[in-house]
């Protein structure tokens, strides 16, 4: 399954990387859990989020990797029932004073989930989630 998300802010792309890779805006990526930074090494960060699921409680960790050309990827920490491989990006295009930010997600369920079952929270996942990362770097 693939997922994309685009919308654009009024910043060059240097600022919107750097505004991403301030911790109170990757943990603004989960605006509907408890969300922790649990390690950070240099250029990588592993976060771990509480949520409630069909009335169950959990934990997802993700890691995110900042990389030198201004990109930035994630992957979930696949331990569940549900994933057995979740991987995205967030990337920049230059529009001359503005930028194009770029948020997709690729993934693969487990044996047995089928994925149009899982497509449509993900969905609605991945919206909140550009939701909220569009208010912060549309910030100071």
């Amino acid at each position: 399954m693939h997922l994309l998300k685009e919308f654009e802010v009024p910043d060059e792309p240097a600022s919107v990387y750097r505004k991403l890779a301030n911790d109170e805006t990757l943990l603004g990526l989960f605006p509907d859990t408890k969300t922790e930074i649990i390690e950070n090494s240099g250029e990588c960060r592993t976060l771990r989020s509480h949520y409630v699921a069909l009335g169950r409680e959990g934990t997802a960790t993700f890691h995110f990797t900042f990389e030198p050309e201004q990109r930035i990827r994630f992957e979930k920490v696949c331990d569940g029932r549900v994933w057995s491989r979740l991987v995205g990006s967030v990337s920049f295009v230059d529009r001359g004073g503005r930028t194009c930010v770029r948020v997709e997600m690729d993934g693969r369920t487990k044996a047995f989930i089928p994925e149009f079952s899982i497509k449509g929270p993900m969905q609605d996942q991945l919206k909140k989630m550009v939701g909220a990362l569009r208010e912060r770097l549309a910030g100071p």
